[in-house]
């Protein structure tokens, strides 16, 4: 009789390739980093193999994760499984394709600006971005030192088929790690256990764009079924939601001026060029502009957290549109800008460190549509208890083959 390894003994697992696996390299997708093999794992690895988990495979991203679509210089493009012309999303497309395809049951990936929940929305799948600090962050290589809006709004975390395979993999890798002073000894809670009725905010259509009529009204679908479970749903939206969005974008945008040197040398054609479109619609600014920026994230912040303790979570679409084609974001300057436009859903939880997970709630234009639920602070639990209550209502969407 063998003994038990933990909750996933015998789990296989995937990892994004820019998390270091103990004898695998760590190559960012370019081709600089191919052979950068490192030494050791990553904290959240190191944890997935002590909760049993066995490491099978790595997966795609985008050149330095720097994209909303997984096409690499180094390994090619990873195509969306339900449509092959069209993205897998990005930056952790490759783990998403893997999941939604059956080759993996569970992945390791990381998001700055979506890039756990743009490929879940894009592929059919569920994840979450935890609360900043909440999962340690460590990599040997390459040895980069965040910038501090990186710093505050990039997490590591889970994907899976289920929610509760998420569930598992967050508990697996959640808690203070020495190798991470971000790191935060915090037990999750789910706020749901305190009693009373769930009570959720509903925004089928976030402002600053348009939303596909058909993600809308898999949204509302969604806010139904929980209506019918008995919950408290309510339309609205949070505060300063379009200043959110837009803070986001010029403070990242801001370091990624600072970076373009260095990843001229080592990015590929595409890559660069959607980073220079970004760098041309938001042109570098200086310290008087810059500033107030990082002060007005915190009143928003306070406010946020206000509107999501009045409601346990918000639901919102994750992307305002479905998964674009191939090489769409990098077709021209007014195409980089839709873009960054239908991901809005996605960035205002990076800007303030809040959770956030994704679930498949139906179908637009024959693609995959993922509910996003955001919680406060903390509220990681919260968010994967009603992402869970909408999955079992209205059911999941993979393993699939791949379409041709």
């Amino acid at each position: 009789g063998g003994n038990s390894l933990g909750p996933l003994h015998g789990v296989p697992m995937t990892v994004k390739e820019n998390i270091d696996l103990a004898g695998t390299p760590t190559t960012q997708a370019v081709a600089a980093l191919a052979d950068a093999v490192a030494p050791i794992d990553a904290p959240i690895v190191a944890r997935m193999r002590l909760a049993g988990a066995i490491p099978i495979g790595r997966t795609n991203l985008p050149d330095l994760g720097l994209r909303v679509t997984t096409e690499s210089s180094l390994h090619g493009d990873t195509r969306n499984p339900w449509n092959r012309t069209r993205t897998a999303g990005g930056s952790s497309g490759g783990e998403a394709a893997a999941l939604a395809t059956g080759m993996s049951p569970v992945g390791l990936g990381n998001d700055i600006g979506g890039s756990l929940r743009n490929p879940a929305h894009c592929c059919g799948i569920t994840s979450i971005k935890p609360t900043s600090g909440v999962v340690p962050s460590a990599t040997v290589i390459p040895p980069t030192e965040l910038m501090l809006a990186a710093e505050i709004m990039f997490s590591d975390g889970p994907m899976a088929r289920h929610v509760a395979d998420v569930r598992a993999a967050l508990l697996a890798i959640a808690g203070a790690d020495d190798r991470d002073v971000r790191s935060i000894p915090v037990t999750l809670t789910d706020r749901l256990a305190e009693g009373g009725r769930l009570r959720v905010a509903v925004l089928p259509d976030p402002p600053g764009g348009d939303t596909h009529g058909e993600i809308s009204g898999a949204i509302v679908r969604a806010a139904d079924a929980l209506s019918d479970l008995g919950a408290d749903v309510t339309y609205a939206t949070p505060p300063s939601y379009e200043q959110a969005v837009e803070l986001w974008t010029r403070l990242l945008v801001e370091e990624i001026h600072w970076q373009r040197p260095l990843a001229g040398m080592i990015m590929g054609e595409a890559g660069l060029q959607f980073l220079d479109y970004a760098l041309e619609l938001y042109p570098q600014t200086d310290t008087a502009t810059y500033l107030p920026l990082h002060a007005a994230r915190n009143g928003i912040g306070q406010a946020w957290h206000e509107f999501l303790t009045e409601y346990h979570v918000l639901l919102s679409p994750t992307w305002a549109q479905p998964a674009f084609e191939l090489g769409h974001d990098v077709s021209s300057l007014d195409a980089a800008a839709g873009v960054l436009q239908q991901i809005r859903p996605v960035v205002p939880m990076n800007l303030l460190g809040i959770p956030a997970a994704v679930v498949p709630v139906g179908m637009a234009d024959g693609l995959p549509v993922g509910a996003q639920v955001v919680g406060r602070r903390f509220a990681d639990l919260t968010c994967l208890a009603v992402a869970e209550m909408i999955e079992q209502a209205l059911g999941v969407l993979t393993p699939i083959d791949p379409r041709s």
